[in-house]
């Protein structure tokens, strides 16, 4: 992990020193679910609400192209409803299974003239969660770095104000157990961002 964030800030830097560039900060709600699992017959997952916030750099390669590494701590998860068959009567328990990233997305970033944008890149999630989930250890349970790919579209203001829509979905499954409660570990993460950021230097009509 140290390596690959030590790798990052020195894009960071190289990037600095030949390219036009913007800071900025960013933050919102997460919309979160679990996907591509197939144990259907005992667990069920719903979305959970969540949120997001950090800080990012725009290395902007001419006028309408961009790159954008991104740093942020981002919610993950769902909530389970599982049933049980008892001899006499079913039992259904739903519980929210939370999980909690340091999120390194690197988005190639389209932009068109008016401030609209298209953005789209692979994302590094390293597993920090601390909650629990049926009396045991959710990182316990997950795998400790998961990659996913993300896309969306926003609009970036002249003075530097914006908003973005993000959808991101794992490539890598999220659990690493094979247990009693879910019986299979291929599910993955999915879910939605909806973000306000805003720039300093170099904010271009």
């Amino acid at each position: 992990m140290k390596k690959i964030l030590l790798a990052v800030l020195m894009l960071f830097c190289t990037f600095c020193f030949g390219q036009k560039f913007q800071l900025g900060l960013k933050g919102g709600v997460n919309i979160s679910d679990f996907v591509g699992s197939s144990n259907s017959n005992s667990a069920q997952y719903s979305a959970l609400a969540g949120w997001n916030a950090g800080a990012f750099v725009n290395f902007m390669l001419g006028h309408h192209f961009s790159i954008s590494p991104e740093i942020l701590y981002s919610t993950a998860g769902a909530k389970i409803q599982e049933t049980t068959i008892g001899n006499n009567s079913n039992t259904t328990v739903s519980e929210n299974f939370k999980l909690a990233y340091l999120s390194v997305p690197v988005m190639a970033k389209y932009r068109f003239t008016g401030g609209f944008f298209l953005e789209t890149g692979p994302e590094v999630n390293f597993n920090i969660s601390n909650s629990n989930w049926q009396n045991q250890s959710v990182k316990s349970l997950t795998n400790s770095s998961e990659f996913a790919w993300g896309a969306g579209l926003g609009y970036h203001s002249p003075i530097g104000l914006g908003i973005d829509l993000r959808y991101n979905v794992g490539i890598t499954n999220v659990g690493n157990v094979n247990n009693a409660s879910f019986n299979d570990v291929n599910f993955r993460n999915s879910g939605f961002m909806i973000d306000l950021f805003w720039t300093i230097f170099n904010n271009q009509p």
